[in-house]
């Protein structure tokens, strides 16, 4: 299938039909189209297995009433964010990658980018919040059921999905504000907030500047509010009185710690990026931001999955044809 370019006169004016194009045009990875088709199949398979785990993982939590504890309600939010973030972008990903096919319709792409960014944003939001009983669960161990009831927990759930709703709600109108006189054709897989910026021919210092608060407010913050966290966790535990107590402790905390560190690693250079990093080949910061969205909900229910003892459990309880386990 033949791709069609449409490419409009770089003009002083332009009317409403030049200003926005029906369709914009995504053309993949920049300078690596010839490896698409062998670049597509590992994104399949982790695609695959992210819908696989986070799948299981709700399942799994759903189906026993003795899981129904903060930590595990929020990681059912976190695999919920994180199924919508990947079918949301991978699907017309892979459309690129085999069939060519990169024409997406204009509304579908501002949508693309209020659900992309808005549930990244509830990640982060969610990743705070795990923190958060981490600290209340190991610093104030007596009250920790007292604090997180099911009531608290669903209300900092509904807060974190209305402040990524509120917040990313005007990426998508700043966005259809915007004339794209010059082309529609955009360098990247999936249409991402700053992917567009940069096609657009009018002034955006102020779509950027709003972006780059709105960054700050939610992912920003959200990561100082963990280093803090952990920070009063490791006070903690290093006053406790054995070591045993203390490797148990942090032991409870090391899932979350590892899915931090896979989630906010390429999160932090796709957007540092896009906004400072002019020297950074296009196909090495699009391969990133792909990584971005595959990776963590991928291996998140894998980290949980193999290190949480509960979850582990009821999940060989649930799929194993052998004997139950007691």
């Amino acid at each position: 299938m033949k791709r069609k370019l449409t490419l409009a006169p770089d003009m002083p004016a332009y009317n409403k039909t030049d200003a926005h194009p029906s369709t914009f045009l995504l053309i993949g990875i920049p300078g690596l189209e010839a490896s698409h088709i062998w670049i597509s199949i590992p994104f399949c398979i982790i695609y695959l297995l992210a819908l696989l785990g986070n799948f299981s993982i709700l399942f799994v939590i759903k189906t026993d009433h003795t899981l129904y504890e903060p930590m595990y309600l929020l990681l059912c939010m976190l695999a919920v964010a994180h199924l919508i973030v990947c079918t949301t972008a991978i699907p017309k990903l892979l459309s690129v990658f085999w069939f060519d096919d990169g024409e997406i319709r204009f509304e579908a792409c501002l949508t693309q980018v209020f659900l992309i960014h808005s549930c990244s944003t509830m990640e982060s939001g969610f990743f705070l919040a795990m923190a958060f009983d981490r600290y209340v669960a190991i610093c104030h161990p007596l009250r920790h059921s007292m604090i997180l009831t099911h009531t608290v927990i669903r209300k900092i759930g509904l807060a974190i999905v209305l402040r990524g709703t509120v917040l990313l709600s005007p990426h998508p109108f700043l966005l259809r504000w915007l004339p794209y006189c010059k082309t529609n054709i955009i360098s990247h897989t999936y249409c991402e907030f700053m992917a567009l910026i940069k096609i657009a021919c009018a002034e955006t210092k102020i779509h950027r500047a709003y972006s780059l608060i709105v960054a700050f407010l939610t992912g920003g913050v959200d990561f100082i509010l963990i280093i803090c966290s952990y920070i009063l966790i490791l006070h903690t535990v290093f006053h406790l009185p054995s070591k045993d107590a203390r490797l148990k402790t942090l032991g409870t905390c090391g899932s979350h710690v590892l899915v931090i560190m896979v989630s906010y690693t390429p999160a932090f250079f796709s957007f540092l990026t896009h906004r400072f990093g002019h020297h950074v080949a296009p196909h090495v910061h699009i391969f990133v931001a792909n990584i971005y969205l595959l990776i963590p909900p991928m291996v998140n229910p894998i980290i949980y999955g193999v290190r949480t003892k509960k979850i582990r459990d009821r999940f060989l309880k649930v799929f194993s044809f052998s004997k139950p386990l007691n």
